[in-house]
């Protein structure tokens, strides 16, 4: 497995799990960190012995508290839409993998850390997280997907006020808006990441993915999601696993799924 300068990987049971090693400056996203999870989220696409994938950040403070600031404020209209496009595509691949990804969400997840958290399946976090997105406060809006997403997540009327006010929420709050699936105490946030991921990979891999195609084609322009859902729903009937399913149901054993 390749090393990085700003990521700690670790693959443990099928679960690799990913660590923004940025602690002294609150794992803030960098041009570098961000050319690093592309690297290691494709890593994820082609290992097979990767099943599932945890983003957190170092240390107790942050899970990322956002973009590194000295690096924006260099930007210009000529190179900031670059800049803005190369992330989206980062955390589109995250988005977009048919191997589920959980954000474990750790302290700040502020700007960018609040859109790399949004672009996972799901989001678990501790009870000292906080989440926001205060571009605003420095003259500019999140430029790595933040004003669809969280809008998709939360609702349109909550994200406008979230965006426009760049004020933070707590963990709780951000739950009780359907932007985080589970809040726990920081020690347990971890294991709860695990469990998750431990049942949703004892069910069909080939019928994980499609679920994620699926969602997913909701929110993606001039795809019918409903076409999309009866298409997976046809592949899946030809699929090893749908007879391995079907028929460790009829015998009343436990499924071995392949993934075929």
């Amino acid at each position: 497995m390749a090393s990085y300068e700003n990521l700690l990987l670790q693959l443990q049971n099928g679960i690799l799990t990913i660590t923004i090693n940025r602690e002294d400056k609150l794992n803030a996203l960098n041009r570098d960190t961000i050319r690093e999870i592309k690297s290691a989220i494709q890593h994820v696409y082609d290992d097979p012995a990767i099943k599932a994938a945890i983003f957190t950040g170092a240390g107790t403070k942050a899970f990322v508290a956002g973009a590194d600031i000295a690096e924006i404020a260099e930007l210009s209209e000529v190179n900031a839409r670059s800049f803005s496009e190369q992330g989206q595509e980062v955390f589109n691949m995250i988005e977009r993998c048919t191997k589920p990804v959980i954000a474990a969400v750790n302290g700040f997840a502020l700007g960018g850390g609040c859109e790399l958290a949004m672009a996972c399946h799901m989001r678990v976090a501790s009870n000292n997280a906080r989440f926001g997105q205060p571009e605003v406060n420095l003259g500019l809006i999140p430029g790595y997907g933040g004003t669809q997403r969280l809008t998709q997540l939360i609702s349109k009327g909550k994200a406008m006020e979230l965006l426009m006010t760049g004020d933070m929420i707590t963990a709780q709050d951000a739950h009780d808006f359907g932007l985080v699936n589970h809040v726990t105490t920081p020690a347990e946030l971890y294991p709860k990441c695990v469990d998750l991921l431990e049942k949703i990979m004892s069910k069909a891999p080939l019928a994980i993915g499609l679920v994620i195609d699926c969602v997913n084609a909701v929110y993606t322009k001039d795809e019918n999601g409903f076409q999309t859902e009866a298409n997976s729903f046809a592949r899946c009937c030809s699929s090893d696993d749908f007879l391995e399913g079907t028929n460790a149901f009829l015998e009343k054993r436990k499924p071995v799924f392949q993934g075929k």
